[in-house]
């Protein structure tokens, strides 16, 4: 057997383990027996704790050149774990800071250029993306919703909504479930006009300077347009990046701090005030479950103090009568294999493995529907453990806000408000440009 020489890491790296003490572990395997990696095919040889002894022990660059660190889903089963409290998320997010950036799996760097370039992950052009706005809305505003349209960059707006560039990419329809939601309970909303970008994929991708200038830019948009609250985006790492980037812009300069709520501080707040109703008998029948997302659970709870366990349960159980969890839940959830920047990575395979205890935890369940706050998840457990678990992944999957939105008692609004509504419609989109009858000027 070969002997194995310590080696001397460079001195920022070295400040920056510091911080964690790596001398604290005790080796007690505790990290891999609950990380679902362990075992992935293809992931032969590595796990957490060989991870943490490579690092104390010098091993940096077999690390950062390693696909470990991009499997990981960031999901905090072996930080929560860790009987001496080593923040091994933390140390895995910084192995992808050190890796160069020409050499991050996928697309995800070409992402963040995108998002940093335009605004959006998906480099959609401002034209496009206000077309689809506007027509969109007309389109629901004809269906269901008179005097629906969807405010851009409106001054003096109670509620920030920040889009996902997936969902205005291609999952167009995806919107109308929050659009509904805000039409019933009469807010006064908006979104920006640039920098739209819900999803931070500078987390993703270890690029710290990435996830503090997009949180800067959700910053000035609530100072520019004079907003109350800005709602945190569904993706959970959307959510998580833009908290982690505003605490070290507010710790910069304290003028920067603006108020935000929660997805589901928000959807129970304008249930419980009355200014949406709903009718559960609109989902009789069938069995609801939730998801503990890790990035609004677990994550949330360790690093901020504050973890959404209850809220999401109250909300569903104010849609549907049959509501059963999955066990474990809460703090002690499997992770559905998508985080991290996994759902888009290049690691499919690796992926849905780390999905089996999900796929395991809903058939146990007895769940028809599975309920979801966040689009990765969705997606995950929607489109990907499917395929790789055809006999066991029989289920639906929700979006939470689009469960309240399916069981919404639509008021109807009075004449005075629809025309009012409908003449600030046609203000708006003809201040920006965009054809109504179907191009741009």
């Amino acid at each position: 057997m070969e002997a194995l020489t310590p080696r001397k890491l460079q001195d920022d790296v070295r400040q920056y383990l510091n911080q964690f003490d790596l001398n604290l572990c005790l080796t007690c395997g505790t990290c891999s027996n609950g990380c679902p990696i362990t075992g992935t095919p293809g992931m032969e040889g590595w796990d957490t704790r060989k991870v943490i002894r490579m690092l104390a022990l010098g091993l940096l660059d077999e690390v950062v050149q390693s696909k470990f660190p991009w499997v990981c889903t960031g999901c905090g089963r072996c930080a929560h774990a860790c009987p001496m409290g080593i923040d091994i998320v933390a140390i895995l997010g910084h192995m992808k800071h050190l890796r160069p950036r020409d050499q991050v799996p996928g697309i995800l760097h070409k992402g963040v250029e995108n998002v940093l370039a335009t605004g959006n992950n998906m480099a959609i052009p401002q034209e496009d993306y206000l077309f689809l706005m506007a027509d969109l809305g007309a389109e629901l505003a004809a269906d269901e919703c008179p005097g629906f349209y969807v405010p851009v960059d409106k001054p003096g707006a109670d509620i920030l909504f920040f889009p996902n560039s997936k969902e205005v990419f291609s999952d167009n329809e995806d919107m109308k479930w929050w659009w509904k939601i805000f039409y019933a309970a009469k807010e006064n909303w908006t979104i920006p006009l640039e920098n739209w970008e819900a999803v931070d994929w500078g987390l993703f991708t270890g690029n710290y300077e990435a996830t503090k200038i997009l949180a800067k830019r959700k910053i000035e948009h609530m100072k520019r347009l004079g907003v109350k609250r800005m709602i945190m985006p569904d993706c959970g790492g959307g959510s998580y990046g833009c908290r982690k980037g505003m605490k070290v812009c507010s710790m910069e300069d304290p003028t920067n701090r603006v108020d935000y709520i929660y997805l589901y501080d928000y959807l129970k707040e304008i249930i419980e005030t009355g200014r949406i109703r709903l009718d559960k008998s609109r989902k009789a029948g069938k069995v609801f479950t939730w998801h503990d997302s890790c990035k609004h659970g677990r994550e949330l709870e360790r690093n901020f103090g504050k973890g959404y366990y209850e809220e999401p349960r109250w909300i569903i159980q104010q849609c549907v009568d049959q509501f059963v969890d999955m066990e474990p839940n809460r703090s002690c959830n499997y992770c559905c294999g998508a985080g991290g920047g996994n759902w888009p990575a290049p690691f499919e395979e690796e992926s849905a493995f780390h999905g089996r205890y999900k796929v395991r935890q809903i058939k146990n369940s007895g769940a028809d529907v599975v309920v979801v706050g966040c689009s990765n998840c969705r997606d995950q457990m929607m489109r990907r453990l499917p395929k790789y678990y055809p006999e066991d992944a029989k289920y639906e999957v929700k979006y939470i806000w689009q469960l309240v939105a399916e069981a919404l008692v639509l008021e109807p609004w009075s004449d005075e408000e629809v025309a009012r509504a409908e003449e600030e419609a046609r203000a708006q989109w003809e201040r920006l440009g965009v054809d109504m009858e179907g191009d741009l000027e």
